[in-house]
């Protein structure tokens, strides 16, 4: 497969006349143009660029024979693109048991139990979402609970952070091996009682035992995924995704939706740093495109910190004696990253505990002075809780801080209590970074958290939940401005893909890609930003989502 690859659906080509050309005026548009911040109207051509951008007299003006639509007065954005998230998860999430939300163990079970009855007799039941942090009594389930209601059909649930598993007696049966005892995979855990028995959790590495036992989806199982997963971003406005870890499955399916029109937002694809498109890459070069450009690879340097699994420098405050994992060893991290640089890719690293951080700033100094033909702008994902000494190291290294709002407002029930009131001081410091002069890519990390990127804006701004708590917002002074939130989720996440001369703000010779909005979210209380319709969504000129109840009319 030869990714040195492009054009294929370039907008113009010598010769190609792009019309007609579409005027919307009598909008309020933010354009995160520092040139031109307000506009009210813009021009875009057939195919898919953006002519003009102004007030309407000027828009309109020489262009009588434009198309037009009247914005009614709504506000209209650049289109909004998620920094860090995984589509295909969120296809097979909206296809499988979804325990997102569940409050108790109970109705977790519940939920499985009416999900259950939509299956075949035979086959595994898998789901996604559980989260033990939700439920009264804080503590990790057990196969048992799932043993009790599905005593002989495999059930495998991944947790809400996709870093830990919880399976059932028949599930460990099928992985074929023995879960007892006191040893542990590299990079993982299992966890077992106190007679050193399974209790039915994996973390991290650990899950691949169970995971190898899952059968494969199928091909129409993939496109219904793949499927799903486009008009649930689309409802919520985005047209843009950086897809963290993706395998020549996925890529060869984007491609194929591509290729067919299909695909209805744009994918930055970051390789799976352990698969076969790492290797494609490395061999033939970025493969940069349009709608699907891949030239960059996802490593991992630690776990998550609601699973305990994030690499700490010293003890969890609420659990001595654990400071979290490696997912492998520091030194074959670093030959990751040196072989990954030396391919000439950008590097993007998964890190949530300040050890986790420091290993990978480490990994990316030692290697990036080797490269200088690397493009860089390497990336720390989730950048989660980062030692107060190593915050300025991300900006003297050049390093993109590529963070997920939501994150923090679901993590700050009980973040304060895994790491103590010092290091939380580091911790979803986005304004600390900020001040450094360090980029920030903001995302959501879906399906971990929802993909609604204005549930995302207004978690950046208020650093509250939907019901308003803590008051004030949590460690307020990390709060961002919307301006500067939604410039994170524009030009910001477009900046972080090589994308910042063709996505990002509206302007002239950039792609068509806006959002139309019920409301603004720069003006109305900051609580009402996630209650915002979108009643648009327009990538390269052409309109993928409209509101059912109208507010969008077709050109005239």
């Amino acid at each position: 497969m030869n990714l040195i690859y492009a054009g294929l659906f370039a907008l113009v080509s010598a010769g190609t006349e792009c019309t007609p050309v579409t005027v919307v005026a009598n909008a309020v548009i933010h354009t995160v143009d520092q040139a031109r911040p307000r506009a009210s109207a813009l021009a875009y051509d057939g195919c898919g660029r953006i002519l003009a951008v102004g007030d309407d007299d000027a828009v309109l003006a020489g262009r009588d024979d434009a198309m037009r639509i009247d914005a009614g007065g709504r506000t209209i954005v650049p289109g909004l693109i998620d920094a860090h998230a995984h589509l295909m998860g969120l296809g097979f999430q909206l296809l499988r048991a979804d325990l997102t939300g569940a409050g108790t163990k109970a109705e977790a079970l519940e939920r499985l139990r009416r999900f259950e009855a939509t299956l075949p007799a035979e086959g595994w039941l898998l789901g996604r979402g559980w989260d033990q942090n939700d439920w009264p009594e804080k503590t990790y389930p057990t196969r048992a609970d799932l043993d009790a209601e599905f005593p002989e059909r495999p059930v495998w649930l991944r947790r809400i952070d996709g870093h830990a598993g919880w399976a059932n007696s028949a599930a460990l049966a099928a992985a074929d091996r023995d879960f007892g005892g006191d040893w542990q995979p590299e990079g993982g855990r299992i966890l077992r009682d106190a007679e050193n028995r399974a209790t039915g959790v994996l973390i991290d590495r650990a899950m691949d035992l169970v995971e190898a036992a899952v059968p494969a989806p199928t091909s129409a199982e993939r496109e219904a995924a793949l499927t799903q997963a486009l008009a649930y971003a689309a409802r919520v406005g985005l047209t843009g995704v950086h897809d963290a870890g993706v395998s020549v499955a996925d890529f060869e399916l984007y491609r194929r939706f591509a290729t067919g029109d299909e695909l209805t937002l744009r994918v930055y694809a970051m390789t799976d740093g352990t698969q076969a498109l790492f290797e494609t890459l490395c061999r033939d070069g970025p493969f940069i495109d349009a709608w699907l450009s891949a030239r960059s690879v996802k490593l991992y340097a630690d776990g998550a910190l609601g699973s305990r699994g994030a690499a700490l420098k010293a003890d969890y405050s609420d659990d001595p004696g654990n400071a979290g994992l490696l997912i492998q060893p520091v030194d074959e991290l670093a030959a990751q990253v040196d072989r990954a640089m030396r391919c000439g890719l950008q590097v993007n690293t998964h890190a949530i505990g300040d050890r986790g951080n420091q290993v990978v700033l480490d990994a990316y100094a030692a290697a990036a002075g080797k490269y200088p033909s690397n493009p860089g702008r390497h990336r720390i994902e989730h950048a989660q809780v980062i030692a107060l000494e190593d915050l300025k190291r991300f900006a003297d290294q050049r390093v993109i801080a590529s963070v997920q709002p939501t994150h923090a407002t679901s993590d700050m029930y009980w973040a304060e209590d895994r790491v103590g009131p010092e290091r939380i001081r580091g911790g979803y410091a986005w304004q600390r970074l900020r001040e450094l002069g360090v980029p920030l890519a903001l995302g959501s990390d879906f399906p971990v958290e929802k993909p609604d990127p204005l549930l995302g804006l207004y978690a950046a701004v208020a650093r509250q939940d939907e019901q308003g708590w803590p008051e004030g917002g949590w460690h307020p002074d990390q709060r961002l401005t919307r301006e500067q939130a939604l410039y994170g989720f524009t030009l910001g996440a477009a900046y972080a893909a090589f994308q910042e001369d063709q996505l990002g703000s509206l302007e002239p010779g950039k792609r068509a890609d806006f959002v139309v909005l019920g409301a603004d979210p720069m003006t109305v209380a900051a609580e009402q930003i996630p209650r915002i319709d979108v009643i648009a969504t327009v990538v390269g000129g052409r309109t993928v989502y409209r509101h059912p109840d109208g507010g969008w009319a077709a050109p005239r």
